[in-house]
């Protein structure tokens, strides 16, 4: 048994976090000591929720979770998961889609800094739920409450209401 305490961070846009996403923090739980939720704003996607109101829903859903924080944060993840002291980066895998595009962002990010990327299965439940399509359905009033939690799901109503 090793006594080294190994600290993950857990990168994506949450926009919005699934219940794909939570299951991920969950079984990430059971294999770091310290996991970090970081919210990262990306120029390059249409947002629905600010960076902050990301963080504020996450940290809802994972209060009481030992071991778990969210944190937003800007630029390259490596650079952010050096500024931690995180000694692995955490990602969820849906489809032979993911792998491919996973596995150049890890092989790029070790290079660039040796951080190890560990890779983890979703449940087959969530395994077809992306934040996009959760966007998409939400916003033509289609019924998403089992793919997000429910403040998500509030938040996401109420949204799409204003619109």
């Amino acid at each position: 048994m090793s006594d080294k305490f190994v600290r993950a961070i857990f990168p994506g846009s949450f926009d919005p976090i699934t219940n794909g996403h939570l299951d991920v923090i969950h079984r990430g739980l059971k294999l770091f000591d310290e996991l970090i939720v970081a919210v990262g704003r990306s120029p390059l996607k249409d947002q629905l929720f600010s960076p902050e109101e990301r963080v504020e829903m996450i940290a809802e859903l994972v209060k009481g979770l030992h071991g778990v924080s969210v944190e937003g944060f800007d630029g390259l993840t490596v650079e952010y998961a050096r500024q931690k002291k995180a000694n692995v980066i955490l990602r969820g895998l849906r489809s032979l889609t993911d792998v491919n595009y996973e596995f150049e962002l890890a092989m790029t990010n070790r290079s660039v800094t040796g951080i190890e990327t560990i890779f983890v299965m979703t449940t087959e439940q969530y395994g077809f739920i992306s934040s996009t399509l959760v966007r998409q359905v939400a916003s033509l009033g289609g019924d998403i409450s089992n793919l997000v939690p429910e403040n998500v799901y509030r938040r996401l109503r109420e949204r799409f209401k204003k619109q």
